[in-house]
């Protein structure tokens, strides 16, 4: 089994400018007839920031959840911004996941690489729109006070960063050899995204929840086993670093490493074991 692992991680290594290939293809095809282009990438996540901040930031006063000392380094809306851009890409990796191979089903069935290449192009994708997501967000952390630190940039942004697109692979995998055996898989996706969305702490903090006297115990454990919580959390904690309202427990984030390794090793595993049967389906 280590030896077939290998095997395939040095073919994929082998065929790695492949992978380039097609993440230009798919951006070059997603924006080639869009006035705005690669500016959609900023505009959409800002356009939802401003929304949620009205919703929640001045009708529910979600604000509440930000300690004051936090406020003066960009405070709720900073909080806001941080956590829905990287959930706006992971987002579109749930989104596109069960489609991976069926949009290369042509390719995949004529192309002699190794099939793990086409769901890594999916994410590798939107790896690229997150990255084009930053200026938004450094405008944000310059206009409201944002604070660099070293703890910040060296532990949690490297960290937030490898377990989002390791979670967003595993179940990128998982999703899209499954959906071609069984398509229902894509509405089912749908659903998933929406509760995950607000069951990950991305418009409050989690504090909130792990400290309200009105939820239970082990509702309170099961959210903070959440992998995505905490690894959402890591986003936040990069501008709010010493904050421990806002820094992730170590449940958190023992659950978002442990769960993101686990979900990739889930996903490819599931992702050989169907690998014949999702061929012939093709």
């Amino acid at each position: 089994m280590e030896v077939a692992v290998a095997s395939r991680t040095l073919a994929v290594w082998e065929h790695r400018k492949v992978v380039g290939l097609l993440v230009r293809r798919d951006l070059k095809v997603k924006y080639q007839q869009s006035v705005l282009g690669y500016a959609w990438t900023m505009l959409e996540p800002l356009a939802l920031t401003l929304v949620y901040f009205f919703v929640f930031g001045l009708v529910l006063e979600a604000d509440r959840g930000i300690p004051e000392e936090a406020k003066p380094y960009g405070g709720y809306i900073l909080f806001l911004v941080a956590g829905i851009l990287p959930w706006t890409t992971f987002g579109a990796i749930l989104s596109e996941a069960p489609k991976a191979m069926i949009t290369h089903s042509k390719l995949i069935t004529t192309m002699k690489v190794p099939r793990e290449i086409f769901p890594m192009a999916t994410v590798g994708t939107k790896f690229v729109e997150y990255l084009l997501t930053w200026p938004v967000l450094l405008i944000f952390v310059f206009a409201l006070g944002g604070r660099f630190t070293w703890e910040g940039m060296l532990v949690w942004l490297p960290l937030a960063i490898v377990l989002t697109f390791a979670f967003g692979l595993g179940v990128t995998l998982f999703l899209a050899s499954v959906n071609v055996l069984l398509r229902d898989v894509e509405r089912l996706t749908r659903i998933l995204t929406r509760i995950l969305f607000y069951g990950s702490a991305i418009l409050f903090p989690a504090s909130m929840v792990l400290h309200s006297d009105g939820v239970p115990g082990w509702a309170k454990t099961i959210y903070e086993l959440n992998p995505l919580m905490g690894i959402f959390q890591m986003h936040r904690t990069v501008w709010f670093a010493g904050f421990e309202e806002l820094t992730p427990s170590p449940l958190a984030v023992t659950s978002a490493v442990v769960g993101s390794i686990l979900m990739l090793a889930i996903g490819y595993w599931t992702f050989r074991r169907l690998e014949m049967s999702v061929l012939k389906e093709l």
